[in-house]
C-alpha cells in the first residue's frame, strides 16, 4: 500500500504505484510537470504544496494526496527539490522516453496538428501522416508526407508508433480507431464527438470542444440559479 505523504516525507517517490491511481490525478500530472519547469526556468531550486497549489489552482492537501500514490517526496521543513520531482514525473509520465505519433486524417484540423510546433520539445515525434483523400495522399504537411491508408500497418511497424492522432469526420472514426488497434497502436488521441468503442490495453482520450464549452456555461448561469433560488440537492 502507497504511504500516506506530505512535504514532511524524505526520499524519492516510485514509479510504480501499489493502488490503482484515479484518472482525474493522472490528468493533473502533466500540470504539475508543466509548473515545475516553469520554475525551474526562472531558477528557483525548491518549492513546497502551497506554492504549487498556488500556482496550480489546487489545494496544498491535493497535491499532497496526488504525489501519494507514487511514493515518498520532499524532505521536512524543505519542502520539494524542483528538479528531482520533476525528473521522477517525468519517469512516471513516461516523458523521458522519445515517442512516434501518427496524424490520421489530414484536413484543417490535421493540417493544424502537423504544423503545430509544441509537440517535439515534449518527446514526441509526428512521424508519419495518412489520410484516404487522394488529394491529400503524397502532399508535405508539417514535414510529413501524407501516405494512404493502405500502408497504415506497415508504416507503423517500420516507424515504431505507438500513439495515433485521430482527426477524422464522425462517420469514420470508429473503422479508424479499429484499423489502427490492429496495427498495434494502443494510445490514441480522438477528435470526434463520439464514444470510441477499444479492447482493453488500449488507451483512448476524446477531446470535445463542445462538451468543455458546455461544462463551462453551468458557471456562467450559476448566479441566475442562485438569483432564483435554483441550487443543487444536497
Amino acid at each position: 500500500m502507497a504511504a500516506n505523504l506530505s512535504d514532511s516525507s524524505s526520499g524519492l517517490g516510485s514509479s510504480i504505484p501499489a493502488v490503482e491511481v484515479p484518472e482525474v490525478v493522472i490528468s493533473r500530472l502533466p500540470q504539475y510537470v508543466r509548473t515545475l519547469t516553469q520554475l525551474l526556468d526562472a531558477g528557483v531550486e525548491v518549492t513546497n504544496s502551497q506554492q504549487l497549489g498556488a500556482q496550480l489552482q489546487v489545494t496544498p492537501a491535493q497535491i499532497r494526496k496526488d504525489l501519494s500514490y507514487f511514493g515518498r517526496f520532499g524532505k521536512q521543513g524543505r519542502g520539494y527539490r524542483v528538479r528531482r520531482l520533476l525528473t521522477e514525473l517525468k519517469q512516471i509520465l513516461g516523458l523521458d522516453s522519445e515517442w512516434n505519433v501518427a496524424v490520421v486524417g489530414v484536413g484543417r484540423l490535421g493540417n493544424a496538428i502537423l504544423n503545430y510546433p509544441g509537440f517535439n520539445p515534449d518527446g514526441f515525434h509526428l512521424v508519419a501522416a495518412f489520410d484516404n483523400n487522394p488529394n491529400n495522399v503524397g502532399r508535405e504537411v508539417g514535414g510529413v508526407s501524407v501516405q494512404p491508408m493502405s500502408v497504415m500497418a506497415e508504416t507503423v511497424a517500420a516507424r515504431d508508433i505507438t500513439i495515433a492522432i485521430v482527426a477524422v469526420p464522425s462517420a469514420h472514426t470508429q473503422s479508424v480507431i479499429d484499423q489502427l488497434v490492429e496495427c498495434g497502436v494502443r494510445a490514441i488521441l480522438n477528435y470526434a464527438p463520439i464514444n470510441a468503442q477499444v479492447p482493453a490495453g488500449v488507451r483512448v482520450r476524446s477531446i470535445d470542444p463542445v462538451l468543455a464549452l458546455q461544462s463551462m456555461t453551468y458557471y456562467l448561469t450559476e448566479p441566475e440559479r442562485q438569483s432564483n433560488g435554483l441550487h443543487p440537492a444536497g
